[in-house]
């Protein structure tokens, strides 16, 4: 295993930490859990999301990770991806200072509490709609109930902020009462957003 190796440590014991780093959500193992699926808000996997820079290309998670790399490598970065609606190409530059102004909006159909029951079913299906019509078209073809739609000024709040300070060594993950206490700070409340 690379990671082992570059860490003067065996197959074992990298699995072991990166299995910790996985309970913790930290990161996400894929099902055999000994490889990386995604380093939030990185995936190693295609899930829907292209992020590019000038030059270097990453696969987003879904549309929150997405609008998160641009501020974390400090640069714009080109978004691209498709309708979740009516599989129109969408692609716009996302700057790591400034939201866009696209009228298009993001669905997160899975609620705060439970987006770890299955992180990549999760994220796979937090997409990008060209229009809020197009959210409920999809929720009815795929059977799901609607979850929040934000606005992508929201979105590139909610995931600059989110994920600010993800890249230093000082980073640790919220708690979910530090978490509870970001979404309403971001004026996201009600039972979604519910952390405990």
């Amino acid at each position: 295993m690379d990671i082992g190796r570059a860490h003067g440590i065996d197959e074992a014991a990298a699995l072991t930490a990166l299995r910790t780093l996985h309970d913790g959500h930290l990161l996400v193992l894929d099902d055999s859990r000994r490889e990386i699926a995604m380093a939030h808000p990185w995936a190693s996997i295609p899930m829907g999301f292209v992020v590019a820079g000038p030059d270097q290309k990453w696969w987003g998670g879904c549309a929150w990770d997405s609008f998160a790399i641009p501020a974390l490598v400090g640069r714009t970065c080109l978004v691209a991806t498709h309708c979740g609606g009516c599989s129109a190409p969408l692609a716009l530059d996302v700057k790591p200072d400034r939201a866009p102004i696209e009228p298009w909006v993001a669905h997160l159909p899975v609620p705060v509490l439970r987006q770890w029951d299955d992180v990549v079913a999760t994220c796979s299906r937090q997409l990008l709609f060209c229009r809020e019509a197009h959210v409920d078209e999809w929720c009815a073809r795929t059977k799901s109930g609607k979850g929040e739609v934000l606005d992508l000024r929201t979105l590139w709040t909610l995931a600059t902020r989110w994920y600010h300070g993800r890249m230093t060594r000082e980073y640790r993950r919220r708690t979910p009462a530090e978490a509870g206490v970001f979404f309403a700070g971001i004026g996201l409340t009600g039972d979604f957003w519910r952390t405990e």
